[in-house]
């Protein structure tokens, strides 16, 4: 059950901000995709989307690779609806299919201080694949991330809230197709 009721979803949105329209949204996907298919289109990959924040841009990337690959997909979160992920991890679905001996690229939503997509990675390689990629549809830009980086990267937003494409406020308005932040 979402904290704030359909009415107040409203509301959040006409106060917002427009950080980036769906066109420029496209033009991330796209080069994200060539650069993905440059790097792993002939290594057969097992590609993971991070549940649920990933499953739009994961489905708009998918769309874009134009060579073999398997799907899949996991659920760990630190938000757990909440607006900041200071919580330990909670590993709602482990990694499946099994990952052992695969590539795997691994698709998320945002990368903001690393914490959760470290975490994964480092369950996958727990769970013996060979080599992980990373891809994020956006970049939070702020001085307290932790030594990670990610291998593909669409959009970089200032340090703030951040919803749209996947990214909800809330529960609400991961359906968008724009990204908007909360008035700074």
């Amino acid at each position: 059950m979402a904290d704030i009721t359909p009415e107040q979803a409203l509301i959040i949105l006409q106060e917002s901000e427009l950080l980036y329209l769906p066109e420029q949204i496209d033009g991330a996907l796209d080069r994200m995709a060539n650069d993905i298919t440059d790097e792993l289109g002939n290594r057969d990959p097992l590609v993971l989307m991070v549940m649920n924040g990933a499953f739009i841009t994961a489905a708009r990337l998918l769309a874009r690779l134009r060579f073999p690959l398997r799907v899949g997909y996991l659920h760990a979160t630190r938000y757990q609806n909440g607006l900041s992920g200071d919580r330990e991890i909670d590993w709602i679905v482990s990694p499946r299919p099994p990952v052992i001996g695969q590539i795997v690229l691994v698709i998320d939503d945002i990368f903001d201080e690393g914490n959760t997509l470290r975490s994964i990675v480092e369950e996958i390689y727990r769970g013996g694949a060979l080599e992980i990629y990373s891809a994020v549809l956006i970049n939070k830009q702020h001085d307290h991330k932790i030594d990670f980086s990610v291998d593909y990267v669409g959009l970089k937003v200032p340090d703030c809230y951040v919803f749209g494409c996947g990214m909800d406020y809330k529960e609400y308005w991961r359906n968008l197709p724009a990204i908007y932040s909360l008035r700074r």
